[in-house]
């Protein structure tokens, strides 16, 4: 289960580094003067959290990854809220994707209560 974890967070991980990458992009380009005169792009409600989100969460989630072989809670935790901010701050049809994996890859690593080492992370 563990391993699983640590593929399933990767990859989540991996998808919303570049969901970020284009979001953050997105806001500073919106927030130039030429092009919010335009009209062109709609504006972001909140461009401060989304940018501080398309950093956060990916980070989040590549860190539990890492994380899950050797300290599975709190690897889970990482990779549950993780799926949250993902999940609340995209809120669109491409974060379904790095959500679901990081909640399942969340739900993985706090299920592996009893690793194949002698001690457990409960």
């Amino acid at each position: 289960m563990r391993n699983a974890a640590t593929a399933l967070g990767m990859i989540g991980g991996i998808l919303a580094l570049i969901m970020g990458v284009i979001s953050f992009g997105y806001t500073e380009l919106t927030a130039q003067n030429q092009v919010r005169d335009l009209d062109l792009l709609p504006q972001p409600d909140n461009p401060g959290w989304l940018r501080a989100m398309s950093v956060i969460a990916p980070l989040l989630a590549i860190a539990g990854a890492g994380m899950a072989r050797y300290r599975a809670l709190w690897a889970g935790l990482l990779l549950l809220l993780a799926a949250l901010a993902i999940y609340t701050t995209f809120a669109n049809f491409f974060a379904i994707f790095p959500a679901a994996m990081c909640g399942l890859a969340g739900v993985l690593a706090i299920a592996a209560g009893r690793p194949d080492e002698e001690k457990s992370h409960f």
